[in-house]
């Protein structure tokens, strides 16, 4: 299983409209994040978790040429405002994108994207078939794939677990029972915003902790804002098996 890291920064990106912080005007191109969002492909299936606002470019600067379905975390803008582009698979594949998202989610896409939900839609409006999930178990073709439920301030948000892969983002608490499921994963994304604490993220510090206590092999670090400073910089602080994630990267999980 190959993973691409399609974004890795918040909800504004890095760098941020009108903003002429040094983070924001590095040159280096792993201080260019766009919102968080992932590819993952085996040899029979490709999932994208969440669709934000930068979808359409993500998926052409990766040459994605097909999405088997999309996994939602959560209904925030940034990581749903890029729905509507699921049409080019559409049209390419002749086939409803399959959609898992919880009630939560269900709610913002039908309001969002009302058009894709019409009884008379549109000609060439988004074609997807909706499953509502909850926390439990479920397959995608011939991934098992398990939510875990996590809270983002008062939001409960999914991360997911693919076999010895697992992916948070937007959090800031985890139960004991949902870090259960976190056990034994070889890879472990997880949030983290910047350095200072937050009301809903986890802030670095909180991530490392939670990344030693989880014990992956590996641990990639997410959603970060211009306030974590220089990537070069700030990995140079982490400890051995815990790395800043960055736009392109790619992980085989085997």
């Amino acid at each position: 299983m190959k993973v691409t890291f399609l974004g890795t920064g918040t909800s504004q990106g890095v760098p941020i409209i009108a903003c002429q912080c040094e983070v924001c005007s590095s040159l280096d191109p792993r201080d260019k994040r766009l919102r968080s969002s992932i590819l993952i492909e085996t040899d029979n299936t490709n999932i994208v978790i969440d669709t934000g606002p930068d979808f359409r470019q993500q998926m052409l600067r990766e040459n994605v040429q097909k999405v088997d379905a999309i996994l939602f975390t959560h209904g925030h803008k940034d990581h749903t405002a890029g729905f509507d582009d699921i049409r080019g698979f559409n049209w390419k594949s002749k086939e409803a994108m399959d959609v898992y998202a919880n009630e939560d989610v269900e709610k913002v896409l039908k309001n969002d994207f009302h058009y894709a939900f019409a009884e008379n839609k549109y000609p060439g409006v988004p074609n997807l078939n909706l499953h509502v999930i909850r926390n439990g178990n479920f397959k995608i073709n011939d991934l098992d794939v398990m939510p875990i439920e996590v809270m983002h301030y008062k939001l409960p948000v999914f991360g997911y677990r693919i076999g010895d892969f697992s992916y948070i983002t937007d959090a800031n608490f985890i139960s004991d029972t949902e870090k259960e499921k976190l056990k034994g994963t070889r890879i472990l994304v997880l949030n983290a915003l910047r350095k200072t604490e937050h009301i809903s993220h986890f802030s670095l510090d909180q991530a490392v902790a939670l990344a030693q206590e989880i014990d992956a092999e590996e641990t990639y670090l997410i959603h970060m804002s211009h306030q974590m400073g220089f990537h070069d910089e700030v990995q140079k602080e982490l400890p051995a098996g815990i790395f800043l994630a960055y736009d392109e990267l790619q992980v085989v999980v085997e």
